[in-house]
């Protein structure tokens, strides 16, 4: 008998759906018409134990303990899957050959892997493991994948990478968590103060965006434009460049701040020949934002619809289980395999079949176009999200789900539609003795920008996602929707100098869009220029599939709020935040880890190279929250749901005076089973 074990009861039902019927349909399971068997997990069926597993004295809270490193790491069965889990115990005693079919990422790998390592396969069983990666739920598509079983020894480092990742996660976690926590205790906070390697620098961009709006003192400056007219009649505008003499009357981002510098200029340019010293025009192009990865459909469908990043989520995987209408939606890639092209013509029949609003784009379609999204090289275990073939009567989609699937399916649908084009007029001239610049854009072929009408798509998401470059209109281009065609030398006449007056504002605090833009694009938060030139490439703070589950967190822990559609800090945030040492507030170490993760599925690193220095950071870590006391959280009354009745056991005895932080009396031991595989292949780091 083949098992064939899925992440999920959904993806197991379409695996079963295309395998030889008869099916019989058990608690658990479907055996399929040639014998074979169809399971699956509910999610994570195993979870780490908690730390008074390894010793019952870390029931109790004690300084005195930290920092806790297993010896032997130990897996429990969760609670509510313990009968799933016998299920699938009977089921691989019995079977002869295993198909893995977890999700293609790596928190998939682990999940099956682990399960088939805590259930004691081992030998030739356990070598001849296949690995099934499936992304889409049609038909078609899972009857692909299953022609195309790979070996799952293949997969070992990236079941290694998401194993580091956990353990980590736990280590830094508990010790992190526990040691502050008995910090916040002595000046009389009553909660639980968590600390976790991704959600802390997270609630610490937050937090000091906060602290940066309540400090922040507007200071006014001013632009002088020059009012011109040109022989030919044309009238149009410039803004004055201040020179190097007006330095000392300008802030470090080159605005003057002296009015009666701007009104003297403006004085000066009134009636005075304007004569050009350089003009330009350029062509310019912009190519269709590529089909999106989980994060940036996040970013526009906050933008557009103020959904949260978990409602987005939770929606797309609706639609990707339940309708079948979305392929994978975990997904950190934002290209597509150039086998995808011959089922273009399906997926836009069913487009045109689902969405109203997007028929008549489909007709317009040129499917000879090829766009840059579809790309071998940068596609790995997933590809893009983008819509299936599946026709289905929307009237049974809710609206957020009938939304999504419009943005994905306009995603998709602009690779066959041409570059975006555009001209850049500049022209440079003299007056007074002052340097002027006029600009304008001016709009040349639509292109793909047709299908947006006047809901620009969001050019952050797409650029931050896909870290590439894109051309812009000038940001003063507004002054002009067009110029005079003018050139070197000719002399135009300025009517009157104008001082406009603004005033500088504060950053705008975060909002559900402009927060996961700052996790996929945490490069710009990170002060280490060697750090931030890696992680231009890398994926930014979180992955795809917990960056939702992050946010939220911070929420349910009473750390952040909402006001309005603002995501702000409270009072329990930022009083954790100012007590915990730099490096455990800021983005720079997560990154590192997320580099260092992905380099151990790459092969290109170790396990243990990856956890050494971890667990020789925790001691430093742990001395250093002895150090002061978390004065801001003096008087702060913790959320009520952050700490449960659970919790309250953990200090009854928990020292008052504790003693220097020591480590454990449990070493760390060499990984074993999945991880020791992949490291023996893998280069030392």
């Amino acid at each position: 008998m083949k098992l064939y074990i899925a992440e999920k009861p959904s993806l197991g039902r379409a695996i079963a759906e295309v395998l030889p019927k008869p099916h019989k349909k058990a608690d658990g399971y479907i055996m399929v018409g040639n014998g074979d068997c169809v399971s699956w997990c509910v999610g994570h069926l195993l979870e780490q134990a908690e730390p008074d597993a390894y010793d019952a004295k870390f029931k109790q809270w004690q300084l005195e303990h930290l920092p806790i490193v297993p010896e032997k790491w130990q897996l429990k069965p969760k609670p509510t899957s313990r009968k799933q889990l016998a299920v699938l115990r009977q089921l691989i005693k019995d079977a002869d050959e295993l198909v893995h079919a977890g999700d293609p990422d790596r928190e998939g790998q682990l999940l099956v892997d682990q399960v088939i390592d805590y259930l004691g396969v081992k030998g030739a069983k356990r070598a001849s493991v296949q690995r099934c990666l499936i992304n889409d739920l049609n038909p078609t598509a899972v009857t692909r994948a299953l022609g195309q079983l790979r070996d799952n020894r293949e997969f070992a480092p990236l079941s290694t990478s998401a194993l580091a990742r956990s353990r980590a996660d736990w280590l830094y976690g508990i010790n992190m968590t526990r040691a502050f926590t008995l910090q916040g205790r002595k000046v009389g906070y009553q909660g639980v103060l968590s600390v976790g390697r991704v959600q802390t620098p997270l609630l610490g961009l937050v937090v000091a965006r906060d602290i940066e709006i309540e400090h922040f003192v507007s200071k006014p400056f001013y632009q002088v434009i020059a009012h011109l007219l040109a022989a030919n009649g044309d009238r149009f505008k410039a803004r004055w460049q201040p020179s190097e003499e007006c330095l000392p009357w300008q802030d470090e981002e080159g605005r003057v701040l002296s009015r009666g510098l701007a009104e003297n200029v403006a004085k000066r340019i009134t009636q005075q020949p304007a004569t050009v010293t350089h003009c330009s025009i350029k062509r310019r192009q912009q190519a269709a934002p590529l089909p999106y990865n989980l994060s940036s459909l996040q970013i526009d469908a906050a933008k557009r619809f103020g959904m949260s990043a978990k409602t987005v989520l939770d929606t797309c995987q609706s639609l990707y289980e339940r309708h079948k209408l979305l392929t994978y939606p975990r997904s950190d890639s934002r290209y597509l395999p150039k086998e995808h092209l011959k089922d273009r013509h399906g997926v836009l029949d069913a487009i045109k079949n689902n969405s109203q609003t997007l028929a008549a784009a489909v007709a317009q379609a040129d499917t000879s176009l090829v766009s840059k999204a579809w790309d071998d090289k940068k596609v790995e275990a997933h590809h893009a999200i983008i819509p299936t073939a599946r026709k289905l009567d929307t009237s049974k989609l809710s609206k957020a789900e009938r939304d999504i699937y419009e943005l994905a399916a306009r995603q998709y649908l602009i690779q066959f539609y041409p570059h975006h084009q555009w001209q850049e007029s500049q022209i440079e001239l003299a007056i007074a003795g002052g340097a002027f610049i006029a600009k304008a854009s001016e709009p040349l072929i639509a292109g793909w920008k047709q299908l947006f009408s006047n809901r620009e798509p969001s050019r952050e998401s797409s650029r931050e996602s896909s870290r590439e470059p894109s051309k812009q209109p000038p940001q003063d281009a507004a002054l002009n929707s067009h110029l005079p065609t003018l050139k070197k030398g000719d002399v135009c006449h300025s009517e009157t100098g104008e001082v406009l007056a603004k005033e500088t504002t504060p950053p705008k605090p975060f909002d559900d869009a402009s927060l996961l833009a700052a996790m996929t694009g945490i490069a710009r938060y990170v002060q280490d220029p060697e750090i931030r030139r890696v992680l231009k490439e890398t994926d930014g703070l979180g992955t795809e599939a917990t960056r939702a589950g992050i946010i939220e967190l911070l929420f349910s822990r009473g750390f952040l709020h909402r006001q309005g559609k603002t995501i702000r800090s409270t009072p329990a945030g930022k009083g954790l935040i100012t007590s915990l040492p730099l490096m455990a507030t800021t983005p720079d170490m997560t990154a590192q880890w997320e580099t260092l993760l992905s380099a151990i599925s790459r092969k290109e690193t170790s396990y243990q190279a990856f956890m050494s220095p971890l667990e020789t950071a925790l001691k430093d870590l742990i001395i250093q929250s002895q150090v002061q006391l978390p004065t801001g959280l003096k008087d702060v009354q913790a959320n009520k749901p952050a700490f449960k009745k659970t919790y309250k056991k953990a200090f009854k005895k928990a020292d008052k005076k504790p003693t220097t932080s020591t480590r454990s009396k449990t070493p760390t031991k060499t990984p074993t089973k999945t991880e020791t595989k992949a490291r023996a292949k893998a280069p030392a780091a």
